[in-house]
């Protein structure tokens, strides 16, 4: 059963091209509602251990990397159905493979600073979510 909550980072590569704002307000008008918002800076150690699921891949290093290199903004959102109305709200992995109107094919540099991190199932939302927030700090 879905679950009406995910999690996301407006990541670095945004956030210093200023489109922070722009992205809020497009989530938004998408008709979701923010339940946990802040703004940080990931260490490189807390950029490993978020990304954990993809160290065996080639891109990992360059992942923690750039995932480190900036503050993001990690929010909790709800909506029905959030994590599949959210990811297609923010559009492929690859913004040259997005959908006209989607934050990555609007704001993404390529591939690898894609503006915007939508997590990819309902389980997933809810450890991400919590990697961030307690309890206390969601509405």
């Amino acid at each position: 059963m879905a679950t009406n909550l995910t999690f996301t980072m407006i990541k670095p590569d945004a956030m210093a091209d200023g489109h922070m704002g722009k992205i809020i307000a497009q989530i938004q008008a998408a008709g979701f509602h923010f339940k946990a918002l802040k703004m940080t800076r990931l260490s490189k150690e807390q950029a490993q251990a978020f990304y954990a699921v993809h160290a065996a891949r080639p891109f990992y290093g360059e992942l923690v990397d750039f995932m480190s290199s900036g503050p993001i903004l990690a929010a909790v959102l709800e909506k029905e159905n959030a994590v599949v109305e959210f990811r297609t709200l923010i559009g492929a992995t690859n913004p040259a493979e997005a959908a006209e109107g989607t934050v990555r094919k609007l704001y993404a540099r390529n591939i690898g600073e894609n503006a915007i991190h939508g997590s990819d199932s309902d389980e997933n939302a809810g450890i991400e979510a919590a990697f961030f927030f307690s309890g206390l700090e969601r509405a």
